[in-house]
């Protein structure tokens, strides 16, 4: 009951502090409610930035190994001859996975090609992203069809003229029907349309920009370009493991079978690269987890600009109630009770100001998120991690002003 009465009774001080000088209070809370503000604007925007290019790394699947000639974990341009002399991923190295493998689910190889202009009558979309795939590659990764079917066993086994395009790209070539059963002509070629992707929706990182591309079948992409052995043309094989493998003994299991298909010698290193969307979702946590620390770090400043300020007003209080201090311990208030008063006192002045720095931040968010193409939102965690640094600096800002008080002399204070 006493904790409580000594709560109560500070926040009416507290109050009163806030409402008896309002130009200085405000000038006070001023520097605390933005560095909470700077703190918790710059964790939610970070946050909210991980979270949306994490989620476009994840629909490439977190049990899905991706073969490649280049390493994800090295920085760009990090030993860049040592992997551009390095062989694609092959159909040799695909047939040998496919039949060696009893770790995998399934397995899809595809080939990238140039962007190009495609046409439907007379519209026109260049740059197009246009890749061909082997046939159990909607089997790796989400592949749905919002209109019309995905491809046959017919049409790869024939390479069959027939094409599956996202959807962004299907509207602006067919802006009045969904384009299926209709003919689009790229690289020269006339393609049916049999089927139109589900809409993706917008993405900071479009990792595979489905919207907007063009899938062929493996062997009409080889009427196209080049993609025997020794080929410059970009492949990437993906290889999902079954349920309840472990993704890192799929890794070793393939790595396993791709070196003697290599002619790979025990003493060869692998030229091949067997990446994880761990390597890039790791790599993401790493950049904005230092982002911020350095958030934090600017706003601190400001934050110790506002507990000055708060120390100023609580050195003020305490002299001006002097006298009552002195009563009080005359008439047998401890001295830890004075201390903890004049310490919630300060604590309850920086959590006000805190509240105010995180209600900017929620209005700002909210005209935010409405002119962005993603979601932006703030945590519970974030506001509790503002809540308890105002609470911090509250201790640190009210402990010299609470010993002050505290260590009076009764009968000197009351004499003032």
């Amino acid at each position: 009951m006493v904790i409580f009465q000594i709560v109560q009774d500070c926040f009416r001080q507290a109050r009163h502090q806030l409402t008896s000088n309002k130009l200085r209070s405000f000038l006070t809370l001023l520097g605390i409610s933005i560095g909470i503000f700077c703190i918790i604007a710059v964790m939610s925007a970070v946050d909210s930035l991980e979270k949306n290019i994490i989620q476009s790394f994840e629909k490439l699947g977190n049990d899905v190994l991706y073969v490649d000639k280049w390493s994800w974990s090295e920085e760009p341009g990090t030993n860049y001859w040592k992997y551009i002399n390095r062989p694609n991923p092959s159909m040799e190295d695909f047939e040998a996975i496919q039949h060696k493998s009893k770790l995998m689910e399934a397995a899809s190889l595809m080939v990238f090609m140039p962007g190009k202009t495609v046409k439907a009558r007379t519209t026109y979309v260049e740059g197009s992203y246009m890749a061909g795939i082997t046939e159990d590659y909607n089997k790796v990764v989400k592949f749905d069809c919002e209109e019309g079917r995905y491809f046959s066993n017919s049409d790869f086994q024939t390479g069959a003229n027939v094409v599956v395009i996202g959807n962004s790209l299907a509207k602006a070539l067919f802006p009045k029907d969904d384009g299926i059963g209709k003919e689009v002509k790229v690289y020269g070629q006339y393609y049916k349309v049999i089927g139109v992707l589900a809409p993706e929706g917008e993405s900071l990182i479009n990792v595979m920009p489905y919207d907007e591309a063009i899938f062929v079948v493996w062997n009409n992409a080889k009427k196209i370009v080049n993609v025997g052995q020794g080929s410059n043309v970009g492949t990437l094989m993906s290889v999902k493991s079954k349920s309840g493998v472990d993704i890192d003994e799929l890794k070793y299991e393939l790595a396993s079978i791709l070196r003697p298909v290599r002619s790979l010698r025990p003493k060869d290193e692998d030229n091949f690269s067997i990446n994880k969307i761990s390597i890039l979702t790791n790599i993401v946590s790493s950049v904005f987890g230092m982002l911020n620390l350095a958030g934090i770090f600017i706003g601190s400043f400001s934050m110790l600009v506002g507990a000055v300020g708060v120390a100023n007003i609580m050195f003020v209080s305490v002299k001006e109630r002097t006298p009552l201090i002195g009563i009080k311990m005359a008439i047998g208030a401890k001295r830890q009770y004075i201390l903890l008063e004049y310490l919630i006192e300060a604590v309850i002045l920086c959590i006000f100001g805190g509240l105010i720095g995180v209600f900017l931040v929620w209005i700002i968010l909210l005209g935010v998120s409405k002119a962005v193409s993603f979601e932006i939102e703030m945590s519970v965690f974030n506001i509790l991690v503002g809540l308890i640094l105002s609470i911090f600096i509250g201790l640190i800002a009210g402990i010299f002003p609470a010993l002050k008080a505290s260590r009076m002399d009764p009968v000197e204070a009351i004499r003032k």
